[in-house]
């Protein structure tokens, strides 16, 4: 790996499930800790199999806890809700899941917001953050209406497939951009922004 002085060296690396396993075989009492909040977080996954309503509440309750208004929220869970019934009919319709459902995401967003998401993570300077848990009111709506779209057109036109599914991905998606763009016509101001709700220094403060 590269390091500040330019020089490169070895260097052990692990992801984030071997580092986990690393932590749960360490026998030092000062492991203990996080080898508890692995099995409370492991507990809880196994609630959330059992109970799924109990997922949605936890998500509501961490997005409460990092600021965002209730309003926000609402809207943020609506979204997975749309995005969720979206990925079903891909995967009911032959669409692959990862990189087929990437493709088909980018083509949405490319004609709803003129961007693919890698784009938009750009435009906010984002790098591994969810972009959506960024995203304001405006965004949000018009990523639900470009995959509620999607979902009614690959329903109505009955599309099988990626090649087809890509096709019905571009007219969703031109639905909400069409919308968005005389929205932006009528208001004079732009619905992509480059706020974020990232931490503007070490004090935690959140772009309101």
């Amino acid at each position: 790996m590269s390091f500040p002085d330019r020089k490169k060296r070895e260097t052990d690396c692990a992801n984030t499930e071997t580092i986990f396993r690393i932590i749960q075989t360490i026998p030092s009492p000062k492991a203990e800790p996080f080898k508890r909040w692995l099995a409370k977080v492991g507990y809880e996954r196994v609630q959330e199999i059992e109970d799924p309503e109990l997922a949605i509440k936890r998500t509501r309750a961490i997005y409460k806890a990092k600021g965002y208004s209730h309003a926000w929220i609402e809207k943020r869970m609506r979204g997975i809700e749309v995005r969720a019934t979206l990925t079903h009919e891909w995967k009911n319709r032959g669409v692959q899941e990862g990189q087929e459902y990437a493709i088909l995401t980018a083509e949405i967003s490319k004609a709803t917001f003129g961007m693919t998401p890698s784009e938009y993570q750009k435009l906010k300077k984002l790098k591994r953050e969810n972009l959506r848990d960024h995203m304001n009111d405006l965004e949000l709506i018009f990523t639900m209406l470009g995959e509620a779209s999607t979902t009614e057109i690959a329903k109505n036109k009955n599309a099988q497939g990626f090649l087809e599914n890509k096709m019905v991905a571009r007219e969703g998606g031109a639905v909400a951009g069409k919308a968005r763009q005389d929205l932006e016509l009528k208001s004079g101001k732009k619905v992509s922004t480059n706020k974020n709700y990232l931490p503007k220094n070490k004090n935690k403060k959140r772009l309101k």
